[in-house]
């Protein structure tokens, strides 16, 4: 699902701001521009009492002497300061971010890869409660770091761990039964992003008003749907290799259409993740704000790429 610390956040909506961020208005009601800080400029030329100037006379309340007027003239000239001299969020912060996360999945994914899909009965036994311990640890750890208010960093590492050992597994057992699907569900996955990111970037394709509200609730009801599946599956209360998705409806499995409409809603919280990083970044969020929309954006990332592999899955069968 899509990271809810973007929609439960300020600091991520428009115009939203946190402690600690850039100012958004002057205190005269301007707007700000780069670089701003309250109080930056003025305070040296204003300061309350006497300050002798070369001439041996005193300089007024109010007054400049010409060594503040050179350090007003230096500091006018000079660039203003961009959100990385100020430390604030940045999207080479997030992208960097976003790369270290998944650089953790991927070398986790790797050993719980090589357990499930190895010939040894113990090791392959192994590999199948790494995946378990990784469903448990990603569901926990993603709602832990979702509700905070503040990212963790060394959370959302952790959080990346488990989701290794879940991808790692659940990937592996997938290619064993069909060669080649983890590569179509990588490159459908890629492709889905790059269109979304284009089309945001380029096409101005936003999801707002009532159509992202009536999102997020189609999002929430399919996430309940999956919770209650997978402890169907669990205890064994359903007959189907994938619970309910496997009834049928007029011959079609209902993970078909489960898994059409869940790819239509990643796609569409991909450019809601956009959407909220340009906030973030235009509302002058301070950089540790970075790994939540890292963790938001792996969240959607994920998803896709699951949905896909069950939805190939199907069309193999």
């Amino acid at each position: 699902m899509s990271n809810p610390f973007f929609s439960r956040s300020a600091a991520f909506q428009e115009g939203g701001r946190v402690a600690g961020a850039a100012p958004a208005q002057t205190p005269n009601g301007y707007p700000t521009m780069p670089g701003y800080q309250a109080g930056q400029y003025g305070q040296q030329a204003t300061g309350y009492g006497q300050q002798p100037n070369h001439y041996g006379q005193s300089a007024g309340y109010g007054q400049v002497s010409p060594e503040q007027m050179a350090g007003l003239e230096a500091q006018y000239q000079a660039p203003s300061a961009t959100n990385v001299d100020m430390r604030r969020m940045t999207y080479d912060d997030v992208i960097i971010r976003t790369a270290g996360i998944f650089a953790v999945i991927l070398a986790v994914g790797a050993i719980s890869w090589t357990l499930m899909t190895s010939a040894d009965q113990a090791t392959a036994a192994l590999g199948g409660m790494a995946m378990v311990a990784g469903v448990v640890g990603s569901l926990v750890l993603g709602v832990v770091n979702a509700i905070k208010r503040v990212p963790s960093p060394a959370l959302i590492i952790a959080y990346a761990v488990f989701e290794g050992l879940l991808l790692g597994g659940f990937s592996g057992f997938m290619e064993a039964r069909y060669e080649g699907i983890v590569v179509q569900a990588v490159l459908a996955t890629v492709v889905t992003f790059a269109v979304m990111l284009a089309a945001y970037s380029y096409g101005g394709f936003r999801v707002q008003g009532r159509f992202r509200r009536v999102l997020g609730v189609a999002a929430l009801g399919y996430g309940l749907f999956c919770l209650i599946n997978l402890g169907l599956m669990m205890t064994g209360a359903t007959t189907g290799a994938w619970g309910l998705r496997s009834l049928t409806i007029m011959g079609i499995p209902l993970g078909v259409i489960l898994g059409i409409l869940a790819v239509i809603m990643a796609s569409f919280f991909l450019a809601v993740d956009f959407e909220s990083i340009e906030n973030g970044v235009r509302n002058g969020l301070p950089q540790r704000y970075a790994w939540a929309g890292a963790f938001g954006l792996v969240l959607t990332i994920v998803w896709l790429y699951v949905e896909f592999l069950r939805l190939l899955k199907y069309m193999r069968d």
